[in-house]
């Protein structure tokens, strides 16, 4: 991808996709799972860098405490599907190749593939796989504002051209819908599979870094949840440089708005008219058939 230009959407195996992001497809599904390798898996936007964080602190928290502050959190857990190559801005990620080169036990990964792209090795192996979802609503404002920001990503124009984008699926990994439901899906025949939602998280971290570890099959004393529930505070975060993703090179414009903005529950209604807002309701309705998987109401 050449400077000033921007990634286009198009059809890839039913999803839409971009080029920075299929790229390295064949060598992603011939990725060799290990056993003790956890995938961490989010539609974007949705807590990805937040939950790697705390999977980074669980596990190497206290035994390599200097990763947390010399190396980024995109170098510790891959962006699996990643490859951007582009010298004028300074950036050279291949993440396939970053996940075969780790060294931890673990390997943390990370993907925003729906769960039908996921690599073949990850299931015959049986991995713990972490999932994420965010309500939908917020999760489209926060996606509005990293596209505008993002020089990988598809222009998104004006916010609402973005919206019925958004209702229709022509983002990059595709539907939001088709994402969360065919993951909640998959939990029904995969036990590995720790379904999480963003809200919980921001409701009470402590707890949900429990349940996580526990389904992680960690021990994990009252008083490192709590030092790890501190430490992954989202202002805290935002003003690290290992974590809020300001040392990824110039494909990331800061100047048009941060990579982690506001890590908030409700900021939609900042943004939706009346008549969005009832418009996504009726969406919303139609296509969320499962009543098992229920996000919360946002009124």
């Amino acid at each position: 991808m050449s400077s000033g230009t921007r990634a286009e959407l198009y059809d890839f195996h039913g999803v839409q996709m971009t080029r920075p992001f299929t790229a390295t497809w064949e060598s992603v599904q011939k990725f060799q799972a290990r056993p003790d390798d956890i995938l961490i898996a989010t539609y974007p936007k949705a807590g990805t860098t937040w939950v790697s964080c705390i999977l980074d602190l669980l596990y190497f928290g206290q035994t390599d405490p200097e990763r947390q502050t010399s190396i980024p959190i995109h170098d510790r857990v891959p962006f699996l599907e990643m490859a951007v190559s582009n010298p004028e801005k300074g950036i050279n990620y291949i993440g396939v190749d970053l996940a075969n080169e780790l060294t931890t036990t673990p390997r943390l990964i990370k993907t925003h593939y729906p769960v039908q792209f996921v690599p073949k090795s990850f299931w015959e192996q049986n991995c713990k796989i972490v999932y994420v979802a965010r309500n939908a609503k917020d999760n489209m404002v926060s996606y509005y504002h990293f596209d505008r920001m993002n020089t990988a990503q598809p222009a998104p124009g004006e916010w609402s051209d973005y919206f019925q984008r958004f209702l229709v699926g022509k983002m990059t990994w595709g539907s939001w819908y088709d994402h969360v439901n065919g993951w909640w899906q998959k939990k029904r025949n995969y036990s590995n599979l720790h379904y999480m939602f963003f809200e919980d998280l921001v409701e009470n971290t402590d707890l949900e870094i429990d349940k996580l570890s526990r389904f992680l099959g960690l021990s994990v004393t009252p008083e490192i949840r709590q030092q790890i529930t501190g430490q992954v505070q989202f202002d805290k975060m935002k003003k690290n440089d290992m974590t809020n993703y300001s040392t990824f090179g110039d494909v990331l414009d800061f100047k048009v708005s941060p990579f982690m903005r506001k890590g908030k529950v409700g900021d939609w209604k900042n943004h939706f008219t009346v008549a969005q807002n009832e418009k996504f309701d009726e969406d919303f309705q139609q296509k969320m058939m499962d009543p098992t998987l229920q996000f919360r109401t946002l009124i």
